[in-house]
C-alpha cells in the first residue's frame, strides 16, 4: 500500500505527463522514472505507465476530435495496423534483444528535434503529401505501433514526424492523429500487461485523476497556440529523451 504522500505525488506526475504526452508526445519520460522510485519493478512500472497515459491519450484524442483535426473513417485501417503492431510488440518484448534500439532511439529522438528545429515552414497548414496516405498510414501505425509495444519512449514524436513528413499535415493535425494512433498502442499493449496482472492498479489509477485534468489542458492549449507552442515543445521532450535514454 503506498503512503498518501506518494500517491499525491503520483497524481501531481500524473498530470504533468498527460500535459506533455497531449502536446507533444513522450509523457513516458517523466512516468516511467517517478513509478520506478515509487518503488515498482521495471515491468511493472511499463504496465502501469500504459494503464495510467491510455485515459490522457483519450481524452487528448477526443478534444482533438471535437475540435475538428481528426477523421475516424479516414484513419480507421491505420487504426486496425497500430493494434495488431502494438499486440505484437507487447508479446515478444521479453524474447528479444533491445540492446540496439537503446542507441538507435536516441539519435531518432535528435534526428526529429533537428527536423522540427530547422525547418522553416512547418506550421499548421498541410502540405503535398509525399506518400499516399490510405496506403501508407496504416504501415507507420503497424511500425510505430510495434516500437511503442516493445520499449515506448518518443511514439508521439514519432507518430507526429510520421504525419508530417509522409502525408503533409500540418504540426496540429498531425498531432491530434497521432494522439488517436498512440491511444491505440497503449489500449493493446494493455490487453497482454492487464491479464499478465503487471498493471498497480492503486499508482495507475490515482495518476489517471491527473491524466485527466492534464490532458485536457495540454490539448486545448495544443488547439489554441497551434504549432507555435507544439513545435518548440517537441524539440526540447526529443533532446531530453534523447539524452536520457542515452545516459540509462
Amino acid at each position: 500500500m503506498f503512503e498518501i504522500e506518494i500517491l499525491a505525488f503520483l497524481a501531481l506526475i500524473g498530470m504533468i505527463a498527460g500535459f506533455v504526452d497531449a502536446v507533444a508526445g513522450g509523457g513516458g519520460l517523466i512516468a516511467l522514472p517517478s513509478l520506478m522510485a515509487a518503488g515498482l519493478s521495471p515491468v511493472g512500472a511499463i504496465a502501469t505507465n500504459k494503464m495510467q497515459s491510455i485515459i490522457g491519450t483519450l481524452i487528448a484524442s477526443y478534444t482533438y476530435w471535437r475540435s475538428g483535426f481528426i477523421k475516424l473513417r479516414a484513419i480507421i485501417f491505420a487504426i486496425l495496423t497500430t493494434f495488431i503492431g502494438a499486440f505484437l510488440g507487447a508479446f515478444i518484448i521479453k524474447k528479444i534483444d533491445l540492446t540496439i534500439l537503446k542507441i538507435a532511439i536516441p539519435l531518432a529522438l535528435i534526428i526529429i528535434a533537428l527536423y522540427f528545429l530547422l525547418a522553416p515552414d512547418l506550421g499548421d497548414k498541410d502540405k503535398r503529401a509525399r506518400f499516399n496516405y490510405y496506403y501508407f498510414a496504416p504501415i507507420l501505425g503497424f511500425f510505430i505501433g510495434f516500437y511503442d509495444g516493445i520499449f515506448g519512449p518518443g511514439t508521439g514524436s514519432f507518430f507526429t514526424i510520421g504525419f508530417v513528413v509522409l502525408f503533409g499535415f500540418g504540426v496540429l493535425r498531425a498531432t491530434a492523429n497521432g494522439k488517436v494512433l498512440n491511444f491505440i498502442s497503449n489500449l493493446a499493449a494493455l490487453f497482454l500487461f492487464i491479464p499478465a496482472g503487471d498493471v498497480v492498479w492503486p499508482a495507475a489509477l490515482i495518476m489517471m485523476v491527473g491524466q485527466i485534468i492534464g490532458a485536457r489542458l495540454g490539448a486545448t492549449i495544443g488547439i489554441k497556440y497551434g504549432a507555435k507552442f507544439i513545435k518548440p515543445l517537441i524539440v526540447i521532450i526529443s533532446i531530453i529523451m534523447a539524452i536520457k535514454l542515452l545516459l540509462n
